[in-house]
C-alpha cells in the first residue's frame, strides 16, 4: 500500500497514533474486506540474544513485540478507524527491562530504570479516529484514545521503516518520542495538500510498572506537530510540548519538549526499500535543566537481505551514576552509539516473514562515565524476526 497524496496518507494510519512517513514509505500488513470493513493487522516479533561488555554490561533472552489490528469503513461522508495495539512485554521481557547500556527512563517501584530499557505495555494504543474530507485536497482528523500517542515527534521506533529490522530501543527514545504511549489522548488535525497541523491534549505521566492495566488521569500536557510532505519520497516534522508531571520521582517538575526530524523513502524496484531518519529531540526541566539527543538511522532492504546502522549522540544525566537511586537528577555528559546490523530472511510463509540477524553496537563514553563503564564498552544482539506481511 502506497499513498499518492499526504492526505491519503493520513487516512491511511498505518502509523502510530497520527504520525506519518514518506507517502512511499511499505506498510507491510493483511488486508481482508468483511461487509462494509476492511480489517488490517500489522505487527512483528524479535526474540533477541544480548551480551554486553564492561563493569555496567548485562545479558538477557528475551522478547520486543507488538501486533496492530486495525478495521476501517466509510459511513456518510467521513472514514471511521478503530485500532488497538499490543504487546506481550510484559511477559516477555522479566525484571522490567532488558540490558541497554545508558538508556534512561521510566521507573519502577521506586527506582529509575537506567542502562536498561523498559518492556511497553500490554495496551500501547486503545484508538478512534474519524476523517472527514472538506475538499478534495482538505482532511479534518479527529482522534481520541484511552491509551494513544499525542502529536509529538515523529512515528515512533517500534514503528519506523528505518528502524523496522533493529530489535532494541534508541537510547534518545526519552528526548524524542516516548509520549507514544500516553493515557487519555485528543488531536485534531487539519491537512491541505502537503501541510498538516495537528494539536493534542493527554495525560503527562509516563506509564508505572503495572505493564497489563490502563493507567488514566486528567488531561494536563499538550502538544502541537507542523508535518511537511515536500514529495512522495520526503516528510518532515517539527513539535512541541508541555508535559506535566512525566516522571513518578520528580512528581513535581514538568517538561518541555521540541523535537524534529526527516525522513527519507526510497523504494527500489519491487524487491526492496531504503528508508533514513534524522531527528533531533530537546527536553527542559522545569528547574532548568536541558538534554539534547541526535539521531541518524537508516535501513536498506533488497530481497531477502537487510542491512541497517543506527548512530546516535544521546544527552545523560548522573542518575546513570547514582544506579536510579533517586538523588538529584543532573545534566552530566553525551555519549555516543554506533550500532550496525545485518539479517537474512530464512523462511517466507504466506503471511509471515522469518529472519535470522545481528547487530553490533559501539561506545563513546563521555569523560565523567568512563570510570564506571570503562572507555570502549560494546554491544551484540543476535535474533529471530517475525513479520507480518
Amino acid at each position: 500500500m502506497h499513498a499518492h497524496t499526504l492526505v491519503e496518507r493520513v487516512e491511511g494510519h498505518s502509523g502510530s497514533g497520527t504520525s506519518v512517513e514518506p507517502n512511499s514509505t511499505p506498510a507491510p500488513m493483511l488486508m481482508a474486506m468483511h461487509g462494509k470493513w476492511m480489517w488490517m493487522l500489522h505487527g512483528v516479533a524479535f526474540v533477541n540474544d544480548i551480551q554486553q561488555s564492561g563493569p555496567k554490561g548485562g545479558d538477557k533472552l528475551f522478547s520486543t513485540n507488538w501486533a496492530m489490528p486495525m478495521a476501517q469503513r466509510e459511513p456518510g461522508r467521513g472514514k471511521l478507524t478503530v485500532r488497538g495495539m499490543f504487546s506481550l512485554e510484559p511477559a516477555t521481557v522479566t525484571g522490567q527491562r532488558y540490558p541497554l547500556l545508558f538508556q534512561q527512563g521510566e521507573t519502577a517501584y521506586g527506582r529509575a530504570i537506567v542502562d536498561g530499557q523498559h518492556p511497553h505495555d500490554f495496551f500501547m494504543e486503545l484508538a478512534g479516529l474519524y476523517d472527514v474530507r472538506l475538499g478534495a485536497r482538505t482532511l479534518l482528523s479527529l482522534y481520541a484514545a484511552p491509551i494513544g500517542d499525542p502529536a509529538m515527534g515523529p512515528a515512533a521506533f517500534p514503528h519506523r521503516a528505518s528502524a523496522a529490522e533493529n530489535p532494541v530501543a534508541s537510547l534518545g527514545h526519552h528526548q524524542e518520542d516516548s509520549t507514544h504511549i500516553a493515557a487519555d489522548v485528543v488531536t485534531v488535525g487539519v491537512t491541505r495538500r502537503v501541510v498538516r497541523v495537528e494539536a493534542s491534549g493527554f495525560h503527562g505521566r509516563e506509564p508505572d510498572e503495572h505493564r497489563w492495566n490502563i493507567d488514566q488521569g486528567a488531561i494536563d500536557s499538550w502538544s502541537t506537530r507542523l508535518t511537511l510532505q515536500p514529495g512522495q519520497n520526503w516528510s518532515g516534522q517539527y513539535s512541541y510540548g508541555r508535559i506535566h508531571s512525566p516522571e513518578a520521582l520528580s512528581a513535581g517538575e514538568d517538561q518541555e519538549r521540541m523535537t524534529a526530524s526527516a525522513m527519507y523513502n526510497r523504494p527500489l524496484g519491487g524487491d526492496g526499500n531504503w528508508s533514513s531518519t534524522v531527528m533531533w529531540g530537546r527536553t527542559r526541566a522545569s528547574d532548568g535543566a536541558v538534554e539534547n539527543s541526535y539521531l541518524l538511522e537508516s535501513t536498506l532492504s533488497r530481497r531477502r537481505h537487510a542491512v541497517w546502522t543506527r548512530m546516535e549522540n544521546a544527552g545523560r544525566t548522573s542518575e546513570l551514576l547514582s544506579g536510579g537511586s533517586g538523588l538529584v537528577e543532573r545534566p552530566l555528559t553525551h555519549v555516543q552509539s554506533y550500532s550496525f546490523g545485518y539479517d537474512h530472511e530464512v523462511a517466507g510463509l504466506r503471511h509471515l516473514s522469518v529472519a535470522l540477524g545481528g547487530q553490533i553496537s559501539a561506545y563513546g563514553v563521555g569523560r565523567p562515565l568512563q570510570a564506571a563503564y570503562g572507555e570502549h564498552p560494546v554491544g551484540g544482539v543476535v535474533f529471530l524476526r517475525v513479520r507480518v506481511r
